[in-house]
């Protein structure tokens, strides 16, 4: 088949899952007659039924809270929300429903619903649509969150979270949604969660990342290798829980780390992995953790979107620092 995005990707998976399973519910703002705000569930209205692609009020708690009550009843409900912005009033039901219905009910109901939503900046729309709220969402016990950065994963990853017993908010880089293309088979295979990727092998640092700050990780990798170093680039791909042994045993080889993240520097996902490091790597650093990250404002409008965020030239920047030491 031609390559497609990542944005169809998701669709492709989305439609293998109600083929394969007809627990499997779609529910949304627009999810149906016109295909999502991004157009990720187009098509699926005609193909399964408004039983199984469901229009919703535009009442994001509501979304939520019926997605859970489907769950307990052994549905597989996927819901969207438009914007992350948006899915932060869900941020009650997944706290204090979806994430405890396992513990609450001493293991005899689960919860299998995933929250899918765009997230992240670079596309120029307002604010409150280009935040990367991964650690906020982490800090959720029990749920997954996991947030892909290329087609082939997004396709098996959004597999492997609709088949999982629990929840999974699954965050979409909406910068990346059309910006390039790969093959990805549609063989219904999952991805595993809850592992990281190796998506480059060195020996001087490690990059870890994920999301859309893949692809500038990449090519701050491509251009440092120019110059001599050689870097592990990691996609941490699933960032609750998070696989450390990957990242600790990168490390152990490299002695370095470069933590590289569109989200906000204070309180993230990027501080939770230093401070894994500090505890279980220390005596493999040669020079201290360090971070490349949006700054802790709110993100910007427009055309300062790209002084916000990261690009290749704070991630080569920031490497040569860490190398500077020792």
């Amino acid at each position: 088949m031609a390559p497609i995005t990542l944005v169809e990707a998701v669709n492709m998976a989305l439609a293998r899952a109600l083929a394969e399973d007809d627990d499997v519910v779609i529910l949304g703002q627009d999810v149906g007659v016109d295909g999502g705000v991004f157009r990720a569930t187009l098509g699926l209205l005609d193909r399964f039924g408004p039983e199984r692609v469901v229009d919703t009020p535009i009442a994001e708690q509501l979304i939520t809270g019926m997605a859970i009550g489907m769950a307990a009843e052994g549905l597989r409900p996927v819901i969207e929300m438009q914007f992350s912005g948006f899915a932060y009033t869900c941020i009650d039901q997944m706290l204090n429903h979806a994430g405890r219905m396992r513990h609450r009910t001493q293991g005899r109901l689960s919860c299998p619903m995933v929250l899918r939503t765009p997230c992240g900046a670079g596309i120029h729309p307002p604010e409150h649509h280009s935040e990367s709220p991964e650690g906020m969402f982490a800090h959720i016990p029990g749920v997954r969150v996991v947030y892909p950065s290329s087609p082939s994963r997004a396709y098996g990853l959004l597999l492997a979270a609709i088949a999982d017993p629990d929840p999974v908010i699954f965050l979409e880089p909406t910068r990346l949604y059309r910006l390039f293309k790969e093959d990805v088979p549609d063989d219904g295979k999952p991805l595993p969660l809850d592992t990281c990727f190796t998506l480059r092998e060195g020996s001087d640092v490690t990059l870890v990342t994920w999301g859309a700050m893949v692809r500038e990780t990449l090519q701050a990798a491509e251009r440092l290798e120019q110059e001599g170093i050689t870097a592990d680039v990691i996609d941490v791909a699933t960032l609750r829980p998070l696989d450390m042994d990957t990242i600790l045993a990168s490390v152990a080889k490299t002695g370095r780390c470069v933590i590289v993240t569109e989200a906000v520097r204070s309180g993230g996902v990027a501080a939770e992995i230093a401070a894994h490091l500090a505890e279980h790597g220390l005596l493999s650093l040669f020079a201290p953790v360090m971070r490349v990250a949006s700054y802790d404002i709110v993100v910007p409008l427009s055309r300062l979107e790209g002084r916000y965020m990261p690009d290749t030239e704070r991630v080569v920047s920031t490497v040569r620092k860490c190398l500077a030491f020792g």
